[in-house]
């Protein structure tokens, strides 16, 4: 099996020690950064599997080399994991709605981000379906991992991909957030309910452009979660 690396970005030296302690019990080669510069020319140089990215950082937040990760198309679809101390929900949506795939709160216990951390890893690097789901001229290809509109190719998260692909999958039919924690994120994530809501919004915005909508097909089923549903909608 392929050795997997992890870069740790915190201005902590003894945050960054314990992260690289248990990561590294459990075979992840780590790298380490305490400032956004570093950690920007170790994600270009040493290719990492993974980002764990404190929010505060010298020198820049880590939400801004977020942005700038999920700007660049060489690193879009990097699996980020942000880790802070602010743990009011505006500050853990704005980190979501960047591109973060997940978030964890300090202090946290390391058995539990391991778990995310794998989680992440087996999603990123896993077999997905690779058949070609269709719905009008909404295209979502398993094999290059593209989603296409009208022949434009949309630009979305690995997460959003796969919610978007599992909805397509599986239509007409109401699933509960937990349900979709569950399908998409994998079982015993460590992930919040509202953590889907967000990625609703995101992957609802992606699916529209000045032409078309298809927003609309991935309804919320009060009482229940979401469906992806066609009937009805003019398209």
């Amino acid at each position: 099996m392929t050795e997997r690396t992890v870069l740790i970005v915190d201005d902590e030296p003894a945050i960054r020690d314990m992260l690289r302690m248990a990561l590294e019990i459990v075979d992840y080669q780590c790298l380490e950064a305490d400032n956004i510069r570093e950690a920007y020319r170790l994600i270009v140089d040493g290719r990492p599997d993974l980002v764990l990215l404190d929010w505060m950082l010298p020198g820049g937040s880590g939400i801004e080399l977020l942005r700038r990760l999920k700007r660049n198309d060489n690193t879009r679809d990097l699996p980020v994991v942000m880790l802070t101390a602010k743990t009011t929900e505006d500050n853990v949506i704005r980190g979501l709605d960047v591109g973060a795939d997940d978030y964890i709160t300090k202090p946290f216990k390391p058995r539990e981000l391991i778990a995310r951390v794998r989680a992440l890893l087996r999603r990123s690097t896993g077999v997905e379906a690779e058949e070609r789901l269709q719905v009008a001229e909404l295209v979502v290809d398993g094999e290059s991992k593209r989603v296409s509109l009208a022949g434009a190719v949309l630009t979305m998260s690995p997460t959003e991909f796969r919610l978007l692909q599992f909805f397509m999958s599986h239509p007409e039919r109401a699933y509960t957030r937990n349900q979709l924690l569950d399908q998409v994120w994998g079982v015993n994530v460590y992930v919040e309910e509202r953590t889907v809501d967000v990625h609703i919004r995101r992957l609802r915005k992606s699916l529209q452009d000045g032409m078309h909508d298809y927003s609309k097909l991935i309804q919320t089923v009060r009482g229940t979660g979401y469906r992806f549903s066609s009937r009805g909608v003019p398209l």
